[in-house]
């Protein structure tokens, strides 16, 4: 996919992501404030951190998309990863904050002090986030898998956070209008649980892009692949000293192998242009891909004749 088209469609439904999380972000708040809900006011805040974060993603994929310069050898493409990284904390951040609120509320409300029940608004309002959400959460996924984004990725389920984050939402207050004041305290116990959920999202993506920061290997899966596509030519063998790590929405491979000695140097190129043509066809073509190639040794080849 060109570099433009693939912007072009991260933009648009990066831009329509936070467009419903603005109208979200204020139904939530008004229904929380007048609908008397801590678990719906947490969840209007983790809609902010939704909108937030749709700006970081829309920034960043831009400087990502950047060719590679004189500074930048393997192009831009760790600013997706650095995006990643700046929604993993930002939810991380949000759900202590709005776990620490619940959790006081909740001490609060078994000292003796009396906690308002919510009202109807508030449920009205969780619903709704559900539907939009999810509906948000299923498009932005689709577009991530297809275009190959970590960033969108990991914005996509940034997006289903927050409808878990309304689900619980729904059964807190749900629960505290059904059996009214004295299980008011099912309001903040829904935000605690929903804080956890958004916390454990965030962990996740935090693991994913630190380890593309620490130039993390390829998974072993991956990695057997690449030595299978390898071995389809019929003259390579010995692939060794395999290096592989990710890069923004690219992957990389470095390796050594080994054509028969008494090819051309002109024959060795056509072999490894075909064995780089079948990498990328697999992996996509702006994969980085090094290979040195090596004789096969002596015994080796000798081994090969007799077989």
């Amino acid at each position: 996919m060109e570099s433009t088209t693939r912007d072009q469609r991260i933009y648009r439904i990066t831009l329509s992501g936070s467009i419903i999380n603005g109208l979200l972000l204020l139904l939530k708040f008004a229904a929380g404030i007048l609908g008397h809900s801590s678990a719906m006011v947490a969840d209007a805040v983790h809609s902010l951190s939704d909108f937030l974060t749709d700006i970081v993603v829309i920034a960043l994929v831009r400087l990502s998309s950047r060719p590679a310069d004189h500074d930048h050898d393997y192009g831009h493409g760790k600013y997706e990863t650095i995006a990643t990284s700046i929604i993993g904390m930002a939810l991380v951040v949000i759900s202590i904050l709005l776990g620490w609120d619940g959790i006081e509320k909740i001490i609060r409300f078994f000292q003796g002090n009396p906690q308002e029940a919510p009202e109807l608004i508030a449920l009205l309002a969780a619903l709704v986030s559900i539907l939009l959400k999810e509906w948000v959460f299923r498009i932005t996924n689709k577009v991530a898998k297809e275009v190959n984004s970590q960033a969108l990725e990991a914005n996509a389920w940034h997006h289903r956070s927050d409808a878990f984050s309304s689900i619980g939402t729904a059964f807190g207050i749900g629960g505290a209008i059904l059996f009214g004041s004295k299980w008011a305290v099912l309001d903040p116990i829904a935000a605690v649980i929903v804080s956890i959920m958004i916390f454990l999202t965030a962990m996740k993506l935090l693991r994913q892009a630190s380890g593309e920061l620490l130039e993390e290997s390829l998974p072993n899966e991956i990695e057997d692949r690449i030595v299978e596509l390898v071995y389809q030519d019929p003259l390579a063998r010995d692939v060794h000293n395999l290096h592989t790590r990710r890069i923004g929405s690219i992957i990389a491979i470095e390796m050594h192998l080994r054509l028969p000695g008494e090819i051309s140097l002109e024959e060795s190129h056509i072999h490894a242009t075909e064995i780089e043509r079948t990498l990328r066809a697999e992996f996509g073509h702006s994969t980085h891909i090094m290979l040195h190639i090596e004789p096969i040794k002596t015994d080796i080849s000798n081994k090969n004749i007799q077989q």
